[in-house]
């Protein structure tokens, strides 16, 4: 079906369906989904067996998961994608040990790593105008509840396993907004993960789905129906008197398949009766921003908050023409305030980039670093107890000359800007990196927060995709690319003019590997052809809304790297929404 249908289907009784939520709906507000668990639990399993030191990110290279992958089925592991997959891990990993278990699904999706993107928001918007009455999910996550309280502020409580006696009556009873959440919340005893756990659903929740399967039509969302148990109920759903009397909608990305077991369920409700069909959809974030944007119940106060990111026209009075050359606009956002403290960590040894940088470079770590006599850094002290462990001799706070043309250290420059760059990429779903100009922004293709990047895609398009007809050959050292990736992104640096101190922006395009850059130049020099004078005006604005939420004023904003109130471990950064203009009068 195509994604334009089911809009308009879902919007003319938007109360006719329950929802079921999968991991896939919070993989943009920075969470982990089932796959990515996987994937770190195998990393943790590999390590341990075989004393390695892989990281999260060395993942991310093809080799390494080759390795891992062929290991693991030397050990007889489930293939990937198989059922069981997710299940044979955790037991393997945790045994039956419950409260190791819980410990580590709460540290995977701490609501520290929460990041609200705006189908988030448009679902607590639904939930908050009562046009998503009921909700399952198999999700343990707060995502829904924080997605509630930003837009409403109103606090949604789930059923769980730990209180299910009730779920059935609130069916009954017309208790809406009605939240279930159907493997338990981490936050609680009770989760379901293990193999014999999964085996069987929570009688009373699963009587409670049920019934309202009888009720309501259904649309999936972000789940792949991996769990054979939920499946299981789902087919058995389907035997009861009057099953999705509204219809059947499962969400799946565009260019994926559906997986064999989701496909075998549409079929049996198809052979029923029942209207049962897939719908391919861009991203979670685009079919919720459309679904919005076409409901005709919504109120203007609710709606303000979910578009938060849009960028309003800036309205500036135009001098005369008279005496006066054309107004000019610069790249550059002031900024007003930068930190000049953080923590000094003293080692054993004098530290240098020879010997700290490489361990800094190989071990996943939460910290801003730089060298100047001593090492300098942002983030937990025992964040880097952590990373320098027998090194390690303590840490102090210290302070530092933030204006590094008095004392001619480039490095402090580059330690303020990766701060920044870290509160935006907390903030944002952004990625960071580095290159000879500076500080990059990319935008994060795992992640993309429509509601943000809204005005830039309506610029450029896609705002990331692959190079066609492009691959990088093979060297000595390295691998051949067959596949090179294009992402948009933002340069910036800081820079010292007319005595105050600016961010200076610049729209570009990030070419993944970094290497491939050079054989993507004919393709790039194409892409940004048009992107002069009042394009890339638009862009700067784009982008000026993407850092700030807030492009209609001249609105100071501040941002620090880490959660929690300022401090010599936790920068804080303060600049202006609206850029730096000029003009000079003839003389």
């Amino acid at each position: 079906m195509e994604t334009s249908e089911f809009i308009r289907i879902f919007c003319e009784r938007p109360k006719a369906f329950a929802w079921f939520l999968g991991a896939g709906t919070s993989r943009n507000a920075g969470l982990p989904t089932a796959e990515d668990i996987i994937n770190d639990l195998k990393r943790r399993y590999y390590c341990s067996e075989e004393n390695q030191e892989f990281s999260t990110k060395d993942l991310q290279n093809a080799a390494v998961r080759r390795t891992v992958e062929t290991f693991l089925k030397s050990r007889g592991f489930p293939e990937r994608w198989a059922p069981e997959e997710y299940s044979t891990y955790f037991q393997t990993i945790f045994a039956d040990d419950r409260e190791r278990q819980r410990k580590y699904i709460e540290g995977m999706l701490s609501e520290k790593r929460v990041r609200l993107a705006v189908g988030n928001r448009v679902f607590g918007a639904l939930v908050a105008e009562g046009l998503a009455r009921v909700t399952f999910t198999t999700n343990f996550d707060t995502v829904v509840e924080k997605s509630v309280a930003a837009i409403a502020d109103q606090s949604l409580s789930a059923f769980h396993l730990e209180g299910a006696s009730g779920a059935n009556n609130a069916i009954n009873n017309e208790e809406y907004p009605f939240y279930c959440k159907l493997h338990g919340d981490f936050r609680h005893q009770s989760i379901k993960n293990l193999e014999a756990d999964l085996l069987s659903q929570n009688e009373s929740l699963s009587s409670c789905l049920l019934n309202a399967a009888n009720r309501f039509g259904f649309v999936f969302a972000g789940y792949s129906g991996r769990d054979q148990s939920i499946m299981d109920l789902l087919h058995n759903a389907l035997g009861t008197q009057n099953p999705f009397p509204h219809g059947i909608y499962w969400l799946t990305m565009k260019g994926s398949s559906l997986p064999q077991q989701v496909a075998g369920f549409i079929e049996a409700a198809n052979q029923q009766g029942i209207r049962a069909e897939s719908v391919e959809i861009d991203t979670f974030d685009t079919l919720m921003l459309s679904l919005w944007r076409n409901l005709t119940e919504k109120s203007d106060e609710t709606d303000k908050k979910v578009r938060k990111g849009r960028v309003a026209p800036v309205s500036i009075a135009i001098p005369s023409s008279e005496g006066n050359r054309p107004l000019l606009r610069y790249n550059a956002l002031p900024l007003s305030d930068i930190p000049s403290e953080c923590l000094f960590v003293e080692l054993t040894k004098s530290p240098t980039w020879e010997s700290v940088g490489p361990l800094l470079r190989e071990t996943e770590h939460n910290l801003v670093t730089t060298i100047d006599g001593t090492l300098m850094a942002w983030g937990e002290a025992s964040e880097a107890q952590r990373v320098f462990e027998n090194d390690f001799v303590g840490t102090s706070v210290g302070s530092f000359e933030a204006d590094w043309r008095k004392t001619e250290k480039l490095q402090v420059k580059r330690f303020l800007e990766d701060g920044l760059s870290k509160a935006f990429t907390r903030v944002r779903p952004l990625l960071s990196r580095r290159n000879r100009m500076g500080a990059v922004l990319i935008v994060d293709q795992m992640a993309q927060d429509v509601g943000i990047f809204e005005h830039l895609h309506s610029l450029v398009g896609k705002t990331t995709g692959v190079v066609p007809n492009v691959t990088v050959p093979a060297t000595d050292t390295q691998e051949a690319v067959l596949k090179v990736e294009y992402a948009e992104s933002l340069q910036f640096n800081f820079s010292w003019a007319d005595n105050r101190l600016w961010l200076l922006i610049k729209p570009d395009i990030w070419i993944w590997p970094p290497r491939a850059r050079r054989h993507a130049t004919q393709w790039l020099d194409q892409k940004k052809a048009n992107r002069k004078n009042d394009v890339y005006n638009s862009l700067v604005s784009a982008w000026v809304s993407i850092l700030t939420d807030d492009a209609d004023s001249a609105t100071d904003v501040t941002l620090s790297a880490y959660e929690g109130n300022p401090s010599p471990s936790n920068p804080s950064f303060t600049f202006s929404s609206r850029t730096g203009y000029s003009k000079r009068r003839i003389r």
